[in-house]
């Protein structure tokens, strides 16, 4: 019986050395890791400490459903503006695309009417059916512009 005695206390030895030298993943985790311990006695004032620590007033349950709310109408706030910039800027490249539609078909239309001109079929009309003449020196005013990057025209010019 005694040798019993001692092969059991052989064995348990056994075991507490294997726990020691037990490393995490080189097999089976064990299930109890962490040690219970046991529960302490509390003064009552700790243990009236942490009634109110843990307990939430009307007052402050109040106050979080207010920043709640003014949190969520700020994010919606936010969402609807950006939303109207989205359609802002969509609008405005709708309008920038539309502009040079226009303008494209403006240089189209311009450079169909170029090419029909005849410019020498003008001036022989001007000067053989409407008896026009090339100007004279004399007839020639020559107007320097100040700083202003146009003219104003206050009396009508002489004839002669």
């Amino acid at each position: 019986m005694a040798s019993t005695r001692n092969h059991n206390r052989y064995d348990n030895r056994r075991a507490q050395v294997r726990q020691a030298y037990y490393e995490d993943g080189n097999a089976a985790r064990r299930l109890e890791e962490v040690p219970v311990r046991p529960k302490k006695k509390l003064s009552k004032t700790a243990q009236k400490n942490r009634a109110k620590s843990t307990n939430m007033g009307k007052g402050y349950i109040a106050f979080l459903i207010l920043v709640c709310a003014l949190a969520t109408g700020a994010c919606v706030h936010y969402i609807k503006l950006t939303a109207l910039v989205t359609a802002q800027k969509s609008a405005v490249d709708a309008k920038e695309l539309e502009l040079n539609e226009l303008k494209s078909d403006n240089d189209a239309y311009y450079s169909e009417i170029m090419t029909n001109v005849d410019l020498e079929e003008i001036r022989d009309r001007a000067i053989n059916e409407l008896g026009m003449e090339y100007a004279e020196e004399d007839q020639i005013k020559y107007y320097t512009p100040g700083n202003n990057n146009y003219v104003r025209q206050y009396q009508d010019v002489p004839e002669k």
